[in-house]
């Protein structure tokens, strides 16, 4: 990292109210800056790509398959969730796998840290309905997970709190605001809203499926190993349950035949009593990323960017919101996330 200009008293403009742009708008205004979220849809936030995320704050996990970088933004992420919104759940999270998959299991233990390895009766102890389902599972116990239509309401919240304006149905462009106030900040956080601009970036399909029952009881998400992509079960509140989230190279919408099999049949494997719950909602978003799935802080003068947050947005959009701070604060560039000029 090393040290350029600094611009700690211009006012900032953000467009996007998802994930990325919430934690920007709340950091910055917690500073002291005079902010503005725009964002083009309703509170609702149905068009939003966090609508349909899983929220899973899973650095540990994702080494298996991430690079180092997200391993390093998501777990000062944590401290940052943990600052923030105390309340958020750290109850760890799970990875189990079913015989005909233990190869890939010990492979997935080889390549993360900050587990431990349970055996039946303590997978047993630590989630009661998991008993007799796995003879063994990791258990990571420093990882969380939010339920992002419930949490980006609270950022919305904080964001107002802290003096921040929010400005919904609001459809701007970043060259729109920096013609308004040549002397302000804009950070563009439309994820592929800003293709136009960034021809490079490619959209990434999640599907999920959200299911109600009362029959099982799960503290934490649990993670099944799966040969073509990792399956989530997360509990969310009121007996709900979110099963995802696939990763497919395409941009249309909607959950495909085959995923919902698949992701309908890991849940049953995972517990059968999953097979009598009631399918709640179907759904799919579409993930920014650029060729090589890593984020970046783009930076032009006033003009800064925040997008390819990929499949990792609510478990790293903390700390880059905290290095884009940092960057207009101070001058602080980080190398490895940060492009200039």
């Amino acid at each position: 990292m090393y040290q350029t200009t600094k611009r700690s008293d211009s006012p900032v403009s953000i467009i996007g109210a998802g994930i990325a742009g919430a934690w920007q708008a709340l950091l910055f205004a917690q500073a002291g800056h005079a902010v503005t979220l725009h964002e083009r849809g309703d509170s609702a936030m149905t068009d939003s790509t966090s609508h349909w995320a899983g929220g899973m704050l899973a650095p540990y996990c994702e080494a298996e398959v991430a690079e180092p970088i997200i391993s390093r933004l998501g777990q000062r992420s944590l401290d940052i969730w943990r600052r923030e919104l105390p309340d958020t759940p750290f109850n760890g999270s799970l990875v189990v796998a079913h015989p005909r998959e233990r190869n890939d299991f010990e492979r997935f233990a080889r390549m993360t840290e900050g587990h431990e390895r349970l055996d039946a009766t303590g997978l047993a102890a630590l989630e009661p309905s998991l008993e007799g389902r796995f003879r063994d599972a990791l258990f990571f116990p420093g990882e969380g997970h939010v339920e992002p239509r419930r949490v980006l309401p609270k950022l919305h919240e904080r964001i107002r709190a802290a003096g921040g304006t929010i400005k919904f149905s609001s459809d701007v462009s970043a060259a729109d605001l920096a013609n308004l106030d040549p002397k302000g900040i804009v950070i563009d956080c439309r994820g592929l809203g800003a293709r136009e601009e960034q021809p490079e970036l490619r959209g990434v399909k999640g599907e999920m499926i959200l299911i109600e029952t009362s029959e099982v009881q799960l503290a934490r998400p649990v993670r099944l190993i799966h040969p073509r992509w990792p399956l989530y079960v997360i509990p969310r509140e009121d007996g709900l349950f979110m099963l995802g989230a696939t990763s497919i190279e395409a941009e249309d919408t909607g959950v495909s035949v085959r995923s919902a099999l698949e992701l309908l049949g890991a849940a049953y494997t995972v517990h059968p009593a999953f097979g009598e719950a009631r399918i709640v909602e179907f759904g799919s978003g579409l993930r920014p990323a650029y060729p090589d799935n890593l984020p970046r802080i783009g930076v032009r003068g006033g003009r800064i960017s925040v997008n390819g947050l990929y499949r990792h947005g609510f478990l790293i959009a903390p700390a880059l919101a905290e290095l884009t701070l940092a960057y207009v604060q101070r001058g602080q560039i980080d190398n490895e996330v940060m492009q200039c000029g």
